[in-house]
């Protein structure tokens, strides 16, 4: 091969690998910053429920802060979701280990992903299954952890996660079911909310199933358990 053309495909591979660099490393260190403190209106789940089944259906949302939202539900989520959110710094072998027991043991695999993972996940990536995606969700989870801290990271989590058929937040998810305010929330439509996260196009805040409403029951037990959850 000539030098040449060495050179070119070369020169070529260096601009490449640094516009991915800055692509996946540099570029959403700016986005980390600004949504410290300017609220998340949009993710890209709600952009692909948008075009979803061409129902171009605009999301419901309303953000609000962390102090207008029910302790109750900060703590229905962190009893149902991850129990160990404020322990540890954004990965809990302890729910990835027992996630490889459950497998094991003929177990549905479960994600084992900690609030803080899928709250990056929520805000940044669309919901794809895929080693890169993963690592990245990683690299951006430890990005919010020391940028945001747990706070920040609760209250985006409270204010993106989806809730129902294009609703997006506690906040509307309580006016809309419950017609109250999302700081006015009792402690069963909190761990009921709570109850629908993992999937809430299949199970229904306003149309409970059974094995909804045993999920909401088994949260409300835990609750309790949380101690005082100071951020």
């Amino acid at each position: 091969m000539e030098k040449p053309l060495k050179k070119k495909i070369f020169r070529f591979l260096k601009i490449f690998f640094l516009c991915f660099a800055v692509a996946v490393f540099i570029w959403p260190v700016y986005f980390v910053i600004l949504y410290k403190f300017v609220p998340v209106y949009y993710t890209p789940l709600m952009l692909q429920r948008f075009f979803e089944n061409g129902n171009f259906k605009m999301p419901e949302k309303t953000w609000v802060s962390f102090e207008k939202i029910s302790p109750d539900m900060v703590r229905a989520v962190i009893s149902s979701e991850d129990n160990l959110f404020l322990k540890h710094s954004g990965f809990s072998m302890a729910n990835i280990k027992k996630a490889i027991e459950d497998h094991r043991k003929g177990k549905k695999l479960r994600g084992g992903s900690t609030i803080s993972q899928q709250c990056a996940k929520n805000v940044f990536w669309f919901p794809i299954r895929s080693y890169f995606r993963k690592a990245h969700e990683a690299y951006l989870t430890v990005l919010i952890e020391f940028i945001w801290g747990k706070k920040r990271i609760m209250e985006v989590y409270l204010n993106v996660i989806e809730t129902g058929d294009g609703v997006y937040g506690v906040e509307k998810a309580a006016e809309k079911f419950f017609k109250v305010k999302a700081e006015k929330l009792t402690k069963a439509q909190c761990a009921l909310i709570a109850a629908c996260l993992p999937n809430p196009i299949i199970y229904h805040v306003e149309r409970p199933s059974d094995y909804t409403k045993n999920r909401q029951a088994k949260i409300m037990e835990l609750m309790p358990k949380m101690g005082n959850l100071e951020f």
